[in-house]
């Protein structure tokens, strides 16, 4: 996966040097080697007003590729127009005006203590609407300005413009609630955070890239819908890192096919994984990733990352899925019966002794899958409930085995691993994906009911770069199906939710036409596929099926079951003829 850019071109600017005024175009590739001169994405963090320190190859080349922009404040108060996050710290000079909550949905996982998390989202701001620009810059020692100043172009909320300067444009507002009586009840709460977000990522161009220069030892950036205000950054360069920039990931079949060259059903695979920097160097040692703990707690330097949602909660479009970076394996298949999984992963799972997860069986979901985070998820759920989390502590293998069931179809089985690796000021995730043959040398292919995503998914959009880097649509459901605690997780629940939210989206959301292929793929209806965009239904419905309870998916275990065959036959301007 690649970006195009070119270099400044104005030498009236301060600190601009020969050198620096490039005008060739120059190609960066994520997974492959890199020089100074290769381009590379800088994500930048804000907490608070403060800017998080920045480490750097020294005189490197970057364009901004990611801004994290957060502001919160703590009350005792249930206050729904966020009177103290409006009031003090970063955000109190923003324009609040226009401010609407749109939903809410809990978090289902109780707390250690009994009590429910509740989440508010808000949006609407002006300063979440209006367009608005971010500007930054080099400085040395002294806080003199080193270089010229990088414009970057946020554009407004409700529509794509080509000028923006990021694909990803999410500018909101959460209230959390965190000692709720029950996850519908949060009267007698006494525990709020208020808490504002900017998120900015995927540059839909790199036209404006920059070189690190010599003596620079900071970064200062403003941003007009916060006037008066400049964030600083420590900026370290490194003069000869250990690792080179990118990320590649290796995925090797351990055991050997039969005699007939293809696996059969009820073999147990056992794969090994490589991770990998853009020169092809290990971020490991062979036999071993590092434990949980020295990767969350920042002893590892590798850039390596895991599941980090404990200590940076992320939801679905509203809040930071992208900081989540979960390392995980699953295989899918066969090829030609991949679909969404609809059976209910249970947190129990997660905690017993099993380092994968069966989540796809053949005679109910008509198709196998089975998942495993890395580490395994009773090493980071496990750990999450022990004394003293002794198992993040716990060296980690890098290898993980599948069992193919006894009933699984011959055809092409993908395996596939996605991780996020941060370092030296990059932040970019990566997906590789194989395939081995079970039952047959005959490859088979998936049918898929979507697309073409690329329609919209372009400049910087590419799928090949945002979410997880995968555009192999087919080797998603087997890692997102719904958990007990997410029920959320499957593509079309997902998809619907972030297309039907995001005033972004460019067509109708009745025309189904846009993602879907044909009329069949929109039949199956379920409380799930239809309130994941639809916020409401019918007193027919209510009366019915009950009160809507998740924005998400509408209920809970049942909202994935088919409501009927008979009456939702034509979506309403859905782009389709009427069968």
């Amino acid at each position: 996966m690649g970006l195009w850019g070119c270099g400044e071109a104005n030498p009236e600017e301060v600190g601009a040097s020969e050198e620096e005024l490039l005008t060739d175009l120059a190609f960066f590739e994520t997974d492959e080697p890199t020089t100074t001169r290769s381009l590379v994405g800088l994500a930048l963090e804000v907490e608070n007003g403060v800017g998080a320190p920045v480490s750097v190859r020294a005189g490197q080349r970057f364009f901004l590729n990611q801004v994290d922009i957060r502001g919160f404040a703590t009350t005792n108060t249930d206050d729904p127009t966020l009177g103290t996050l409006r009031a003090s710290g970063d955000f109190a000079n923003l324009d609040w005006r226009g401010l609407e909550k749109k939903e809410s949905e809990p978090i289902l996982l109780a707390n250690a203590d009994g009590t429910y998390t509740d989440r508010r989202f808000f949006r609407d701001a002006a300063w979440m609407e209006d367009p608005s620009f971010i500007q930054i810059w080099q400085v040395d020692a002294s806080g003199n300005r080193v270089s010229r100043k990088i414009t970057v172009y946020n554009g407004t909320d409700d529509r794509r413009g080509f000028l923006d300067s990021f694909f990803i444009r999410r500018l909101r507002a959460i209230q959390w609630a965190y000692d709720c009586a029950a996850p519908d009840d949060c009267s007698t709460a006494t525990n709020f955070m208020e808490e504002g977000l900017v998120e900015l990522r995927n540059t839909r161009n790199s036209l404006d890239s920059f070189k690190i220069r010599p003596n620079a030892t900071g970064l200062r950036m403003t941003w007009t819908a916060n006037p008066g205000t400049t964030y600083e950054f420590p900026l370290e360069q490194v003069a000869n890192p250990e690792f080179d920039y990118g990320f590649n990931i290796d995925i090797d079949p351990l055991t050997p096919p039969g005699p007939h060259g293809y696996y059969e059903p009820g073999d147990s695979i056992t794969f090994q994984v490589s991770l990998r920097d853009g020169s092809g160097n290990r971020l490991h040692e062979y036999g071993s990733l590092p434990t949980y703990a020295d990767v969350v707690f920042g002893v590892e330097d590798s850039g390596i990352q895991y599941y980090n949602a404990f200590f940076d909660a992320s939801a679905t479009y509203w809040r930071r899925k992208h900081r989540e970076r979960m390392l995980m394996a699953q295989i899918i298949g066969p090829n030609q019966d991949i679909q969404p999984i609809r059976s209910i992963a249970p947190l129990e799972v997660f905690l017993d002794a099993q380092d994968t997860e069966v989540v796809g069986r053949p005679e109910v979901d008509g198709v196998y899958s089975e998942f495993t985070l890395l580490p395994p998820a009773n090493v980071i759920f496990g750990g999450a409930f022990a004394p003293g989390n002794t198992p993040w502590f716990q060296p980690n293998v890098d290898t993980f085995t599948f069992t193919v069931p006894e009933n699984a179809e011959p055809g092409s089985y993908k395996v596939t691993l996605k991780g996020r690796r941060v370092y030296l000021g990059e932040d970019i995730p990566r997906t590789t994906t194989i395939e081995i043959q079970v039952g047959t040398l005959t490859e088979t292919e998936p049918t898929l009911t979507t697309g073409p995503c690329a329609s919209c998914h372009s400049g910087g959009g590419d799928l090949s770069v945002i979410l997880h880097a995968n555009d192999d649509r087919a080797a998603c459901a087997g890692c997102h199906v719904p958990l007990g605690f997410e029920l959320e997780g499957p593509i079309f629940v997902r998809t619907h939710f972030i297309h039907s939210r995001s005033d972004r989206f460019d067509d109708s959301l009745a025309e189904c036409s846009n993602c879907h292929l044909d009329n069949d793929s929109i039949q199956r209806t379920s409380k799930a596929a239809c309130l994941s965009c639809h916020t409401n239904y019918p007193d027919s419905h209510v009366n019915y099926f009950g009160e809507i309870e998740s924005i998400y998916i509408g209920g809970g275990a049942e909202s994935f079951d088919q409501c009927t065959g008979t009456c939702h036959v034509e979506h309403p301007g859905s782009g389709f003829p009427a069968p």
